[in-house]
C-alpha cells in the first residue's frame, strides 16, 4: 500500500453529502494507450478503511445505468493519509489484442489487480469518454443486477458525466474514442481532449468526492492533466532512441502512489491555506521551460526531477524571487524548492 431520465432518481437517492476529509475519494484516473488503465484512491482520515466495503462501476459510452457486470468489488485495507492503486489485471506478457499486457512501469505501482475477464466484469476497461462511480456497498451476485440494488448502496465519488457520451471531434460522437475537453460544454470535441490517454490527478485543493452527476463535466474543475505516455530521457535530459533511431516511449505513471491534499486537522488545513498565500510557482504551464518562483520565506534552492525521478537541475539561491529555465523539452516535472520554512513540492509542465 502506497503512500433527465430514471438516472436522475437513482443519483438522488444514491447522493451522500460527505463533510470535507470524511470519506475517500478517487485521487487519479488514468487512461493509457492499450490496457494501461488505474484508479488510485485517497483516504484523507485518521483510520484505516477496509476497500472491501467498496466498488468501482463503470458507465459506459454514455450509459446511464451500470449493471455488476460492470462493476468489481474492491479489497485490501487503505491506511490513513494514504492512497491506494488499483490496475487493471493483465500480466501476461504473451497477451495480443484485447489481452495486451500493462507496461511495467505502471504494473509496478499496483496495489491491487481487477477484471481480467471482460466477460465477468468490464468494470476497469474504461475510455476516456466512460463515467466511473466509487461507491459505498456490497454488489449483489446476479450480474444483470444494477449497482444501486448493492447492499448499502452509498455513491462516494463520480469521475465524469453518467449518461453523457462526449465526442472525439466537434459535433461527432464516439463509441469508445471520445474525451471529455477544455472547453465548454466539454463533450462536443472543442479545445483539447483531455481523459483519453492521460492521466487525472486531482488538484490538492479538493477535499472529498463529487457525489452527485454534475451538469457539465469540466475535467480542469478539479483535476490537472499529464499525458499518460511521454518520451524516455536519459540523465542528460536527451530523448531515448531505440536501434532504429525511434524515440522510445515510457509510462508517465510517476504520480501514482501518493496524493497531495490538503486534508487532516485544522491546523493541517491552516498551514496549507498559509503556504499556499505565500509561494508561487508562474507560469505553469511555460512555453519555454522558464519559471519563476516567489516566497515570503526566500528561495534557498530549486532541484527538479523529471518523470523517471531523475535530477535534470539543481541551482542555489539566497533571495524572495528565483528564475528557473528547467529545460526546452516538453513534460511534466517535480520541483522541489527549499525555502526558509521547509521544502514546497509543485507540478510543473513544460508545452
Amino acid at each position: 500500500m502506497k503512500k433527465v431520465l430514471l438516472f436522475v432518481s437513482l443519483f438522488t437517492f444514491g447522493a451522500s453529502f460527505a463533510q470535507d476529509c470524511s470519506k475517500i475519494f478517487i485521487s487519479e484516473y488514468v487512461e493509457g494507450w492499450s490496457n494501461n488503465k488505474a484508479v488510485e484512491i485517497y483516504n484523507p482520515t485518521s483510520s484505516t478503511v477496509d476497500l472491501s466495503q467498496y466498488f468501482v462501476a463503470r458507465y459506459s459510452n454514455g450509459s446511464a445505468s451500470a449493471t455488476v457486470a460492470n462493476a468489481v468489488q474492491l479489497s485490501g485495507m487503505l491506511q490513513a493519509h494514504s492512497v491506494y492503486v488499483a490496475v487493471i489485471d493483465k500480466r501476461d506478457p504473451n497477451g495480443t489484442g484485447q489481452e495486451a499486457p500493462i507496461w511495467d512501469s505502471l504494473e509496478v505501482r499496483a496495489d491491487g489487480f481487477y477484471t481480467p475477464d471482460y466477460n465477468v466484469s468490464n468494470a476497469f476497461y474504461f475510455n476516456g469518454n466512460d463515467a466511473l462511480l466509487l461507491a459505498k456497498g456490497t454488489l449483489p451476485a446476479l450480474a444483470t443486477a444494477n449497482v444501486n440494488t448493492a447492499s448499502g448502496f452509498q455513491i462516494i465519488d463520480i469521475f465524469g458525466k453518467v449518461g453523457e457520451n462526449p465526442a472525439n471531434e466537434t459535433g461527432v460522437s464516439s463509441a469508445n474514442d471520445g474525451s471529455w475537453s477544455t472547453s465548454f460544454p466539454y463533450s462536443t470535441g472543442l479545445g483539447v481532449q483531455l481523459t483519453k490517454d492521460h492521466s487525472m490527478i486531482r488538484k490538492s485543493t479538493i477535499l472529498k468526492g463529487e457525489t452527485t452527476n454534475v451538469s457539465f463535466f469540466d475535467p480542469l474543475l478539479q483535476w490537472d492533466s499529464i499525458p499518460a505516455v511521454t518520451y524516455l530521457f536519459d540523465n542528460n535530459g536527451d530523448t531515448v532512441v531505440s536501434g532504429t533511431g525511434t524515440p522510445i516511449l515510457f509510462g508517465n505513471w510517476f504520480s501514482l502512489g501518493t496524493h497531495s491534499c490538503a486534508c487532516g486537522d485544522a491546523s493541517v488545513i491552516e498551514e496549507a491555506k498559509e503556504v499556499k498565500s505565500v509561494f508561487s510557482v508562474y507560469p505553469n504551464p511555460s512555453t519555454n521551460g522558464l519559471f519563476h518562483i516567489e516566497s515570503a520565506a526566500g528561495v534557498e534552492s530549486v532541484t527538479v526531477y523529471n518523470s523517471l525521478g531523475q535530477v535534470v537541475k539543481t541551482q542555489k539561491f539566497n533571495n524572495e524571487n528565483a528564475s528557473v529555465r528547467i529545460s526546452d523539452l516538453p513534460g511534466v516535472y517535480i520541483m522541489k524548492v527549499q525555502t526558509g520554512n521547509g521544502v514546497v513540492s509543485k507540478r510543473v509542465i513544460v508545452k
